[in-house]
């Protein structure tokens, strides 16, 4: 049985069925002068605010009025997907919504399509260099073809991306009215793993060990050496939750982006997302979106078997020595993305 289905049948809930009448939802995001609109507004899909493309149909309207059967199908767990988002936001409003707008810096992780009127958060550490190079096809008229040519350092050079942070402020909106917005998720302290072992345990990243390492070490390890200190290259894991739930560490700085919570990157509850991708589906996710813009024919998700993956076995070897008190502190700082995108407490966790 394919993951989809599994998700579905776990969520013991009653699906709002997509049907041909269906209608869209979208946010406006006003900033600094006036408050923040509710978060779920209801649209005619193919009211005059949607900028199709000419000759065809927005990805907003293949979304929410398929015109496959297939697709039709498909919409049903993606709106489920966007049904638990909203939920836990209005249940969680007072730690969801801490802010009642968001600044253009908010934006900066926002990659957006003007030619497939498609917009992406981009998350580190799910699948977002390979995501990030098919926004350099799609958006490049022609520049790049094949993404896997791209190589991975190139697909981060902010200047190849155009961020909604770069328009203004009425241009902004329109976007996020008109554009079809999605992001990808994965398990939260899988994610976080897959960090760790990325910033930490590979030599090659020196910036990461002296920007990071040497703080952490300096601050939770006892009888450090001065090459520990100055190197900052053999973080443990305990060291790096410890430096994570330290309440000191957010007052000081924003998470770095590859830990940081989703619900931060992304917003999910200030901005309405019209599809949530998850890492687990990430193939069959990444070929509906591509599907949905009209590009699916010509155009796959790249895809390619990596050895080396943080997997949930993994991460379950990697809490193993990390005391109890921490691992419910830990938990507590990523709540909200366990509940907002359905996961369950790993089960080898031990929460006080």
């Amino acid at each position: 049985m394919k993951p989809a289905l599994l998700e579905v049948m776990r969520m013991n809930r009653i699906c709002r069925m997509v049907l041909a009448t269906c209608l869209g939802s979208f946010i406006l995001v006003i900033f600094y002068f006036q408050s923040m609109l509710h978060p779920v507004m209801r649209r005619n899909p193919f009211g005059v605010d949607i900028c199709c493309r000419k000759g065809s149909r927005s990805p907003l309207q293949e979304l929410y009025n398929p015109t496959q059967l297939e697709l039709s199908n498909t919409a049903v767990l993606h709106q489920m997907r966007r049904d638990q988002v909203t939920d836990t936001c209005r249940a969680n409003s007072a730690l969801s919504r801490k802010r009642r707008v968001l600044t253009p810096n908010d934006l900066k992780h926002l990659v957006v399509d003007e030619d497939h009127e498609l917009i992406y958060c981009y998350v580190p550490k799910v699948a977002c260099t390979n995501w990030k190079r098919l926004m350099m096809v799609l958006s490049g008229r022609g520049k790049y073809s094949d993404p896997m040519e791209i190589p991975a350092n190139e697909a981060h050079v902010a200047a190849n991306l155009k961020t909604l942070n770069q328009y203004s402020i009425p241009e902004i909106n329109h976007r996020l009215k008109s554009y079809m917005k999605f992001l990808f998720v994965r398990e939260p302290f899988e994610r976080l793993v897959s960090a760790y072992r990325n910033k930490f345990t590979q030599k090659y990243n020196t910036s990461f060990h002296k920007r990071y390492g040497t703080k952490i070490i300096r601050r939770q390890r006892k009888n450090a050496t001065q090459e520990a200190l100055r190197r900052g290259a053999d973080v443990r894991f305990e060291e790096f939750v410890a430096y994570l739930i330290d309440p000191h560490t957010q007052r000081e700085e924003p998470f770095n982006e590859h830990w940081q919570t989703v619900h931060s990157l992304c917003h999910p509850c200030h901005i309405h997302y019209d599809l949530v991708g998850k890492y687990e589906t990430l193939e069959e996710d990444s070929n509906y979106v591509l599907r949905l813009a009209g590009v699916g024919s010509y155009l796959k998700f790249p895809t390619y078997a990596k050895s080396t993956r943080t997997t949930d076995e993994m991460t379950t070897e990697f809490f193993q020595n990390i005391s109890s008190e921490h691992q419910t502190q830990l938990y507590e700082v990523y709540k909200l993305d366990f509940l907002m995108f359905n996961y369950s407490v790993p089960s080898y966790l031990k929460l006080e």
